[in-house]
């Protein structure tokens, strides 16, 4: 095994050993340096010569199947490592700069699906999650900005759903962050003609009990995905709003009617990850003690349903409507005040 091959694999169990979700390799002008995504925080891990780092990011597009001599161009590929450690799914991204090509590799662990109890902050907010899997037909929406943990709230309920319940799962995502045997995983492929649109027309004709659209995009897709719910699927997917209301002026915004969302809409969650302060750090947890912690961070719900869902589509007609549910800023300051969330946390969401 070369120099390159033994650094890139080095990279990839450190990256592993510390927990990190990104992999960054940044050119400069006279060097590049490798930082590593722990949580919100950029720790920096290595710096390396421009021609070491320009090696670097050969040998992992190589990998990932991606054209090596294309540099002036963005591309994305992905990767498999099953080291001995643990099974890993690379998703990279390059992207030419002013001095040289950019890698980032995002790094998903293939490990067991954490039941929903062990990501929520609040014990109450996951047995509310958990009882919309019973429905046998609705449209479940996860908001919430990029890196906020709506995939892993996703895959919890689904693994309770595959094994509890019983249920036939079919994903349609881009890209398919998790691979779970049992669920039917269908990756989007434009140049196939796989869209989302596409794909989730014909899943409907698969006897599917629940479907997951990994992101509702564009009207066609709201519009199929609306239609699954209203004959006899579960459908859960995701969109990018600040909280639950405005998911759904967004459905309405794609043009969904008013008693169409009324009808499909079961529950909106808006969802935030929070960092859990470090018992043994006073101020800010070092590198060293993250690695060895096991939980870091965990999940606030704004949970959207029942009664407050109608008063909020009431309001949305333009009648004034009443609702009391706690807001993701009510759940941040009792968080705060029950000492689990960071000073940090809480002005980020006020």
């Amino acid at each position: 095994m070369n120099t390159i091959e033994q650094f890139a694999d080095t990279v990839i169990k450190e990256a592993f050993e510390l927990k990190a979700s990104d992999i960054h390799v940044i050119p400069r002008q006279r060097d590049a340096v490798i930082e590593m995504r722990v949580d919100r925080d950029l720790i920096q891990k290595h710096v390396i010569a421009k021609a070491f780092a320009e090696k670097l990011i050969s040998h992992f597009k190589f990998l990932a199947s991606m054209d090596i001599g294309e540099k002036r161009k963005p591309q994305n590929g992905a990767l498999e490592v099953n080291a001995h450690y643990a099974n890993l799914h690379l998703r990279l991204s390059t992207l030419p700069t002013l001095n040289q090509e950019s890698l980032v590799i995002r790094v998903h662990l293939q490990a067991a699906t954490k039941p929903l109890s062990h990501l929520s902050l609040f014990p109450n907010s996951a047995k509310k999650l958990l009882s919309l899997l019973h429905y046998s037909h609705g449209l479940i929406v996860f908001t919430g900005p990029t890196g906020s943990g709506k995939t892993t709230t996703m895959y919890s309920l689904l693994h309770t759903a595959q094994h509890t319940l019983n249920r036939r799962v079919v994903t349609l995502e881009d890209p398919i962050e998790k691979r779970k045997d049992g669920m039917l995983q269908i990756q989007i492929n434009e140049r196939a003609g796989i869209t989302y649109a596409s794909g989730l027309k014909a899943i409907l004709r698969h006897d599917p009990d629940i479907i997951l659209v990994g992101e509702i995009r564009d009207e066609e897709t709201a519009k199929i995905a609306v239609r699954a719910s209203l004959t006899g699927h579960l459908v859960l997917t995701t969109l990018h709003t600040n909280d639950a209301k405005g998911a759904v002026l967004r459905l309405l915004d794609f043009h969904i009617t008013h008693a169409e969302v009324e009808q499909a809409l079961l529950a909106v969650a808006a969802q935030r990850l929070v960092e859990i302060p470090c018992p043994f750090c006073r101020e800010k947890c070092s590198p060293l003690c993250k690695k060895m912690r096991k939980i870091r961070r965990l999940s606030v719900y704004e949970l959207l349903y029942g009664k407050d869902l109608e008063q909020v589509l009431l309001e949305a007609r333009g009648i004034k409507g009443t609702y009391s549910y706690p807001t993701l800023q009510k759940m941040m300051q009792k968080g705060y005040a029950l000492g689990f969330v960071e000073a940090d946390d809480l002005q980020r969401e006020n």
